[in-house]
């Protein structure tokens, strides 16, 4: 029973902290527009690999933490740092996503894999965002750091992230949304990455 739980843990983790359009879910999207469904599964399952290692990571990282809760302020300093240089990077540097999207040309399956795997790994968000959550929970009793729970939670998590980006391979329509909304995605993770320093840094002033 404790593995049907944290299993549903993962899996509705990630689908809330997914579900936008982001990076990956809209390359998958438009690798199924130009190459076939076939070809993006490719890149969802290197996409999801890396996610699988990055919860996993996460995780391990974040029962560290909690056994050693004297090192969470000094984290709390770096985690700070990290997002606000990611802030300034969707706000002025990242490229407009709103633009209309070059033609892809078709890539070979193990490229397409590689690529998958490439673009979700240097999105390190998985990261403090399972470590923030798991330690959140674990505090109201609602998460443990056993080796069960870690792995259906992994295990969660990457058939949650693979099952996003089957949605938007499977649903979306870049063609006929282009028109309903012209939003630059950057703008609005830039926004997200923006409130958790906000909060992150009101959460070290307290404790000075």
């Amino acid at each position: 029973m404790d593995f049907i739980y944290y299993l549903f843990f993962g899996l509705f983790g990630t689908i809330i902290s997914t579900s936008l359009p982001g990076l990956l879910n809209m390359y998958a999207a438009k690798i199924s527009m130009s190459q076939g469904k076939k070809n993006a599964y490719f890149f969802v399952a290197g996409a999801t690999l890396a996610i699988l290692i990055q919860t996993l990571v996460a995780l391990v990282f974040a029962r560290f933490l909690d056994e050693n809760p004297e090192i969470i302020t000094v984290l709390q300093k770096v985690v700070l740092g990290v997002f606000i240089s990611i802030t300034i990077f969707f706000f002025f540097i990242a490229k407009d996503t709103s633009k209309k999207p070059e033609t892809e040309e078709v890539k070979s399956k193990a490229k397409l894999f590689i690529r998958g795997f490439f673009l979700s790994a240097v999105n390190l968000l998985p990261i403090p965002y399972w470590v923030y959550i798991s330690i959140t929970f674990a505090s109201f009793k609602w998460f443990s750091f056993s080796h069960l729970s870690v792995f259906a939670t992994v295990i969660g998590s990457t058939i949650g992230a693979f099952v996003v980006m089957l949605v938007y391979i499977w649903f979306f329509r870049p063609k006929e949304n282009q028109r309903k909304m012209n939003l630059n995605m950057n703008y609005l993770i830039g926004t997200v990455t923006a409130i958790v320093s906000v909060f992150t840094l009101i959460k070290i002033i307290r404790t000075i």
